[in-house]
C-alpha cells in the first residue's frame, strides 16, 4: 500500500510538471522595452527546479537558470546597443515555451510620485491636458520609437511578487489616452533627440505621500507615521496610507532594468515634517533594490496652489530643492511659471508638456551629456546689501534673464521681518538688484515665497528662477 501511495505521488508530481506553464509578470510581456547595453533581468515561475533557458533574437545567446522548489527563477540577457528593429526572446522550461515578440532594446525609465504623474493625456474630470487631444491623435508617429508600462493602483500590507498592470502599450490613438501626460511627454522628446526607442513604466498613485512608497523597516522609525492605518480604509483613505504603494506596486516592480527615475510628487506631503530626507532616504532606498546607487533621479517641484493660509506649499517647495542638493545624481525642474491665474485652485494643471520636456532637458544634460542643453533655472547663490538696495546674485544665469520689467514676485523685509513688494532696479548677467519704498535697511528676500505665486523671471533658456528665501524666519 505504502508503495502505493508514494507510486501515486511521483506520478501526480511529474504530472504536475508537465502541465505547469511559464508564468511571467506583465512587465515581462510582448511589447516591451529592454534597456540597451547592459545585463537586464527577467523573472517568473514555472516548475519547481526546472530548467529555463531564454533565446534572444539579436546575437541567438542562450541563458540557462534553474528554477527554486517553488518554481520561481530570474535571469539575466546581455543587450545590444539600441534597436527599432523588433525583437524576440523565447523562454522555454522544457515542457512549455513562451516567445515574447515585438520588443525593442532602448532606453527605459520609471515614473513615480501622485497624481501629477499619474494624469493622464485625456485628463481628469474637470482636468484637461492643454494639448492633450493632440497628442492622442498624432501618438502614431512614435508607434515604433514609445512604448507605455501603467502599473495599476494596488496597496498591500505586505510585499507582493508581481505587480498588477504593466502590460506594454503600443503608442497610438487607441493606448495613448490612458499614459500619463507629464512621463509621455518626456519619452517623446527623448526619442526625438536620442533617436532610440524609449520606454516608461508609470507606477502613481493619486494623493500618495512619500510614506506610502517607503518600506516598513524605513517607516518604524518615524515617530509621527502610523503603520496600523495601512490596509485600514476605514481609518484612513488609502491614498494617504503608509507603505501600501511600496508593497503592491513598487517592490514588485523593482526587477526590471532601468535607466532611471522621474519623480513628481509633494503635495500631499504639505504640512508634514522632513520631507527632504524623506525623499533622500527612499531614493536611497530605491536604489538598493535596482541594485546601483547612481540611477538618476529627477524630480518635480509642486506648482503653485493654494493650500491655505501658511504658506505650507512654499516650504515644500523649498524641501524639494534641499532634497535635491542631498540626493546624489539628482536634479529638480521648476514650475512656478506652468500655471494660469485661475489654476489657483487646480491642483492638476494642464501644462504637462513643459513639465516632461524640462525632465527631459535634465536628463539629456546630466544623464545621455548632452550638455549644450540647458536644464536648470536660475538659483539663489547669495546677496549683497548697498544702502537700501539688495544686489542677488544667482547661479545658471551667466547669459542674463528673460526680462530687465515687470518682474513679479520679489519680496523685501527689513528688520521688522515684513515683506512688502519689492521693486526690480536693475537685472543684469547674474544679478537683480532691488529696493522697496519704506525698506531703508533691507535684511532678507523672498522670491515666489506663497503657496500660490506665479513666477515670471527666468533665465535666456526660459527656465524660471527657483524660488527662494534669505531668512528661516
Amino acid at each position: 500500500m505504502k508503495k502505493t501511495i508514494l507510486s501515486l505521488v511521483t506520478l501526480l508530481a511529474c504530472a504536475s510538471n508537465l502541465w505547469a506553464e511559464i508564468k511571467l509578470p506583465n512587465l515581462v510581456g510582448d511589447n516591451m522595452v529592454l534597456q540597451q547595453a547592459t545585463k537586464v533581468r527577467l523573472w517568473g515561475e514555472s516548475a519547481p527546479n526546472a530548467q529555463v533557458t531564454a533565446t534572444n533574437s539579436w546575437d541567438q545567446q542562450t541563458y540557462q537558470v534553474t528554477a527554486d522548489a517553488k518554481g520561481q527563477w530570474e535571469l539575466w540577457l546581455q543587450t545590444p546597443s539600441a534597436t527599432f528593429e523588433p525583437q524576440q526572446v523565447i523562454l522555454s522550461d522544457g515542457s512549455d515555451k513562451v516567445v515574447l515578440h515585438d520588443l525593442l532594446i532602448g532606453e527605459v525609465w520609471f515614473g513615480s510620485g501622485q497624481s501629477n504623474m499619474e494624469m493622464p493625456l485625456r485628463g481628469f474630470w474637470n482636468c484637461p491636458i492643454e494639448g492633450g487631444n493632440q497628442a492622442i491623435a498624432t501618438a502614431g508617429k512614435y508607434r515604433r520609437s514609445v512604448r507605455y508600462a501603467t502599473i495599476d493602483r494596488r496597496g498591500a500590507i505586505e510585499p507582493q511578487a508581481y505587480p498588477q498592470g504593466g502590460e506594454w502599450k503600443i503608442c497610438d490613438p487607441t493606448n495613448a489616452p490612458g499614459f500619463g501626460a507629464t512621463a509621455y511627454y518626456f519619452a517623446t522628446l527623448l526619442t526625438e533627440v536620442l533617436n532610440v526607442p524609449v520606454g516608461i513604466i508609470n507606477c502613481s498613485w493619486g494623493g500618495s505621500t512619500v510614506e506610502g512608497w517607503l518600506p516598513k523597516a524605513i517607516l518604524q522609525g518615524y515617530p509621527d507615521v502610523d503603520l496600523s492605518l495601512a490596509g485600514n480604509d476605514e481609518k484612513c483613505h488609502p491614498m494617504l496610507q503608509p507603505m501600501i504603494m511600496y508593497n503592491g506596486m513598487l517592490k514588485p516592480s523593482c526587477k526590471y532594468t532601468i535607466k532611471g527615475f522621474l519623480w513628481y510628487q509633494g503635495c500631499s506631503n504639505v504640512g508634514r515634517p522632513d520631507y527632504a530626507n524623506r525623499l533622500a532616504t527612499m531614493v536611497s532606498h530605491w536604489r538598493t533594490l535596482w541594485g546601483s546607487e547612481e540611477l538618476p533621479f529627477y524630480l518635480v517641484e509642486i506648482a503653485p496652489y493654494y493650500y491655505g493660509k501658511e504658506d505650507n506649499g512654499a516650504l515644500l517647495r523649498e524641501q524639494q530643492y534641499k532634497a535635491s542638493q542631498l540626493i546624489p545624481h539628482s536634479g529638480m525642474v521648476s514650475t512656478n511659471d506652468l500655471v494660469e491665474p485661475f489654476e489657483k485652485r487646480q491642483i492638476h494643471p494642464k501644462n504637462k508638456r513643459t513639465v516632461g520636456e524640462r525632465l527631459a532637458y535634465m536628463a539629456l544634460n546630466k544623464t545621455y551629456g548632452y550638455h549644450t542643453i540647458a536644464c536648470e533655472g536660475p538659483v539663489y547663490d547669495h546677496m549683497e546689501i548697498e544702502k537700501d538696495q539688495v544686489k542677488l546674485y544667482f547661479r545658471h544665469a551667466d547669459d542674463g534673464f528673460n526680462r530687465d520689467n515687470g518682474v513679479e514676485g520679489f519680496e523685501i523685509a527689513g528688520k521688522d521681518r515684513r515683506f512688502v513688494k519689492a521693486n526690480v532696479v536693475k537685472v543684469e548677467s547674474k544679478v537683480v538688484t532691488l529696493s522697496a519704498p519704506g525698506i531703508k535697511q533691507p535684511v532678507a528676500v523672498r522670491y515666489g515665497f506663497h503657496d500660490f505665486q506665479i513666477g515670471n523671471l527666468k533665465n535666456v533658456a526660459e527656465l524660471p528662477v527657483v524660488p527662494f528665501r534669505t531668512d528661516n524666519w
